[in-house]
Protein backbone atom coordinates (compact mmCIF):
# COMPACT_ATOMS: atom_id res chain seq x y z
CA UNK A 1 0.00 0.00 0.00
CA UNK A 2 1.53 3.23 -0.99
CA UNK A 3 0.67 4.27 2.39
CA UNK A 4 3.55 2.34 4.17
CA UNK A 5 5.49 5.95 3.64
CA UNK A 6 2.89 7.67 5.03
CA UNK A 7 1.47 8.79 1.83
CA UNK A 8 -1.79 7.95 1.89
CA UNK A 9 -3.77 10.94 3.64
CA UNK A 10 -2.43 13.12 0.91
CA UNK A 11 -4.21 10.36 -1.90
CA UNK A 12 -7.13 10.68 0.26
CA UNK A 13 -7.22 14.36 -0.58
CA UNK A 14 -6.13 14.75 -4.06
CA UNK A 15 -6.90 11.75 -6.21
CA UNK A 16 -9.96 11.97 -8.13
CA UNK A 17 -10.85 8.22 -8.02
CA UNK A 18 -9.95 7.82 -3.98
CA UNK A 19 -11.71 11.27 -3.34
CA UNK A 20 -14.86 10.09 -5.29
CA UNK A 21 -14.91 6.59 -3.49
CA UNK A 22 -13.96 8.31 -0.22
CA UNK A 23 -16.05 11.28 -0.16
CA UNK A 24 -19.06 10.91 -2.15
CA UNK A 25 -19.21 6.86 -0.89
CA UNK A 26 -17.63 5.82 2.32
CA UNK A 27 -18.42 9.54 3.79
CA UNK A 28 -14.97 10.22 4.84
CA UNK A 29 -13.54 13.90 3.60
CA UNK A 30 -10.12 14.49 4.03
CA UNK A 31 -10.02 16.77 1.00
CA UNK A 32 -10.06 20.59 3.47
CA UNK A 33 -7.57 19.24 6.24
CA UNK A 34 -7.89 23.06 7.66
CA UNK A 35 -11.82 22.99 7.92
CA UNK A 36 -11.49 19.99 10.41
CA UNK A 37 -11.94 21.12 13.63
CA UNK A 38 -13.06 19.26 17.02
CA UNK A 39 -15.70 21.01 19.17
CA UNK A 40 -14.10 23.24 21.96
CA UNK A 41 -13.95 20.54 24.73
CA UNK A 42 -13.90 17.89 23.34
CA UNK A 43 -10.76 15.38 24.16
CA UNK A 44 -9.62 11.85 24.89
CA UNK A 45 -9.91 11.45 28.55
CA UNK A 46 -6.06 10.35 28.84
CA UNK A 47 -5.01 14.01 27.98
CA UNK A 48 -3.16 12.66 24.71
CA UNK A 49 -3.26 14.17 21.22
CA UNK A 50 -6.75 13.71 19.49
CA UNK A 51 -6.32 15.37 15.79
CA UNK A 52 -8.92 15.22 13.53
CA UNK A 53 -7.90 14.52 9.82
CA UNK A 54 -11.29 14.17 8.19
CA UNK A 55 -14.60 14.49 8.14
CA UNK A 56 -18.45 13.33 7.43
CA UNK A 57 -20.97 15.00 5.41
CA UNK A 58 -22.57 15.27 9.07
CA UNK A 59 -19.63 17.01 10.39
CA UNK A 60 -18.51 14.14 12.41
CA UNK A 61 -15.46 13.82 12.76
CA UNK A 62 -12.14 10.99 12.09
CA UNK A 63 -9.09 11.56 13.95
CA UNK A 64 -5.75 10.46 14.89
CA UNK A 65 -5.06 9.02 18.41
CA UNK A 66 -1.53 10.59 20.20
CA UNK A 67 1.45 11.39 18.13
CA UNK A 68 3.08 10.06 14.95
CA UNK A 69 1.79 9.37 11.75
CA UNK A 70 -0.65 7.74 9.60
CA UNK A 71 0.06 4.23 11.99
CA UNK A 72 -2.08 6.19 14.67
CA UNK A 73 -5.40 4.75 16.06
CA UNK A 74 -8.54 6.01 14.28
CA UNK A 75 -10.98 7.48 16.59
CA UNK A 76 -14.74 8.56 15.08
CA UNK A 77 -16.66 11.18 17.00
CA UNK A 78 -19.89 11.54 16.25
CA UNK A 79 -22.25 14.73 16.82
CA UNK A 80 -24.42 12.50 18.17
CA UNK A 81 -22.49 11.89 21.21
CA UNK A 82 -20.46 8.80 20.38
CA UNK A 83 -17.16 8.12 19.66
CA UNK A 84 -15.40 5.34 19.30
CA UNK A 85 -11.83 3.01 17.72
CA UNK A 86 -12.45 2.28 14.03
CA UNK A 87 -9.00 1.19 13.50
CA UNK A 88 -5.47 0.53 14.43
CA UNK A 89 -3.72 3.61 12.07
CA UNK A 90 -4.75 4.58 8.49
CA UNK A 91 -4.02 1.29 6.11
CA UNK A 92 -7.02 -0.48 8.62
CA UNK A 93 -9.71 2.54 8.01
CA UNK A 94 -9.26 2.28 4.43
CA UNK A 95 -9.57 -1.34 4.25
CA UNK A 96 -12.66 -0.86 6.34
CA UNK A 97 -13.83 1.87 4.69
CA UNK A 98 -13.59 0.15 1.47
CA UNK A 99 -15.35 -3.20 1.95
CA UNK A 100 -17.98 -1.97 4.26
CA UNK A 101 -18.25 2.30 3.56
CA UNK A 102 -21.98 1.30 5.31
CA UNK A 103 -20.42 0.57 8.79
CA UNK A 104 -22.15 3.28 10.83
CA UNK A 105 -25.51 1.18 10.25
CA UNK A 106 -23.70 -1.72 11.56
CA UNK A 107 -24.17 -1.51 15.39
CA UNK A 108 -26.91 -3.64 16.87
CA UNK A 109 -27.85 -5.09 13.79
CA UNK A 110 -28.55 -8.58 12.98
CA UNK A 111 -26.22 -10.23 10.20
CA UNK A 112 -29.26 -10.29 7.91
CA UNK A 113 -30.16 -6.70 8.83
CA UNK A 114 -26.41 -6.24 7.67
CA UNK A 115 -26.82 -7.25 4.41
CA UNK A 116 -30.20 -5.54 4.06
CA UNK A 117 -28.07 -2.39 4.58
CA UNK A 118 -25.35 -3.60 2.31
CA UNK A 119 -27.64 -4.42 -0.43
CA UNK A 120 -28.88 -0.77 0.01
CA UNK A 121 -25.88 0.69 -0.29
CA UNK A 122 -25.51 -1.02 -3.68
CA UNK A 123 -29.06 -0.10 -4.90
CA UNK A 124 -27.95 3.74 -4.56
CA UNK A 125 -24.39 3.07 -6.00
CA UNK A 126 -24.89 0.26 -8.13
CA UNK A 127 -21.03 1.16 -9.49
CA UNK A 128 -19.49 0.85 -5.84
CA UNK A 129 -17.38 -2.57 -6.65
CA UNK A 130 -15.97 -0.50 -9.66
CA UNK A 131 -15.74 2.42 -7.90
CA UNK A 132 -14.15 0.80 -4.76
CA UNK A 133 -11.76 -0.83 -7.08
CA UNK A 134 -10.85 2.20 -8.74
CA UNK A 135 -10.31 3.90 -5.18
CA UNK A 136 -7.85 0.78 -4.11
CA UNK A 137 -5.69 0.45 -7.24
CA UNK A 138 -4.84 3.81 -6.73
CA UNK A 139 -3.79 3.37 -3.31
CA UNK A 140 -1.78 1.08 -4.23
CA UNK A 141 -4.36 -2.01 -3.03
CA UNK A 142 -5.10 -5.29 -4.81
CA UNK A 143 -9.38 -5.42 -4.01
CA UNK A 144 -9.16 -9.28 -4.11
CA UNK A 145 -6.81 -9.13 -0.88
CA UNK A 146 -9.69 -6.56 1.02
CA UNK A 147 -10.89 -8.39 4.01
CA UNK A 148 -14.60 -9.22 3.92
CA UNK A 149 -17.31 -7.01 5.39
CA UNK A 150 -18.00 -9.69 8.00
CA UNK A 151 -13.94 -9.52 9.31
CA UNK A 152 -13.94 -5.87 9.01
CA UNK A 153 -17.07 -5.49 10.92
CA UNK A 154 -15.82 -8.00 13.76
CA UNK A 155 -12.58 -6.01 13.70
CA UNK A 156 -14.60 -3.22 14.70
CA UNK A 157 -16.79 -4.49 17.60
CA UNK A 158 -13.33 -6.44 18.54
CA UNK A 159 -11.35 -2.57 19.29
CA UNK A 160 -14.65 -1.33 20.81
CA UNK A 161 -14.08 -3.80 23.88
CA UNK A 162 -10.34 -3.93 24.45
CA UNK A 163 -7.51 -2.08 25.34
CA UNK A 164 -8.04 0.25 22.42
CA UNK A 165 -11.25 1.70 23.18
CA UNK A 166 -9.74 2.00 27.00
CA UNK A 167 -6.57 4.28 25.51
CA UNK A 168 -9.08 5.81 22.94
CA UNK A 169 -11.98 7.00 25.44
CA UNK A 170 -13.42 10.46 24.43
CA UNK A 171 -15.21 13.16 26.41
CA UNK A 172 -17.18 15.65 25.61
CA UNK A 173 -17.16 19.19 26.35
CA UNK A 174 -18.81 18.73 29.70
CA UNK A 175 -16.12 16.01 30.57
CA UNK A 176 -18.78 13.07 30.46
CA UNK A 177 -17.53 10.33 28.73
CA UNK A 178 -19.39 9.73 24.47
CA UNK A 179 -21.16 6.55 24.36
CA UNK A 180 -19.30 3.79 22.25
CA UNK A 181 -20.14 3.38 18.80
CA UNK A 182 -20.19 -0.09 19.15
CA UNK A 183 -20.37 -2.17 22.34
CA UNK A 184 -22.57 -3.11 25.34
CA UNK A 185 -23.94 0.33 25.62
CA UNK A 186 -25.12 0.37 22.22
CA UNK A 187 -26.48 -2.94 21.79
CA UNK A 188 -28.82 -2.64 24.35
CA UNK A 189 -30.47 0.09 22.86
Amino acid sequence: MNGSNGALLPLLATDESVVAFFAGVADLDATNPTGHELEDGVRLASGARLEQFARAGSGDAFCFVGEGGEERPVVYVSLDGEAGPLALGLPELVRLCLVAPWWRDAPGRTVEELQAVADGYREDVPDLDRRRDLAARALGLDPAGLPSEAAALARLVDLSRGPVAAACLVVGYEGDPLDPLFGAARDRA
